[in-house]
């Protein structure tokens, strides 16, 4: 029988933010038009919480 995969970490993994990864940061930047600057303080005032980023440079 073979073992199920499981997409769950994947999901998680989504809805955050990696401060520490460029690739990250410059997604967010592209996608809410803010400075990978202003996202990286978006991340250090709101956490790694993706909406919460997003809501937080979309202000």
């Amino acid at each position: 029988m073979a073992k199920q995969s499981s997409t769950r970490g994947r999901s998680q993994d989504r809805q955050k933010v990696a401060g520490g990864q460029d690739y990250e940061v410059n997604y967010e930047s592209r996608k809410t038009g803010a400075s990978p600057k202003k996202v990286k303080k978006a991340i250090q005032s709101e956490g790694n919480q993706r909406n919460k980023v997003e809501k937080k440079l979309n202000k």
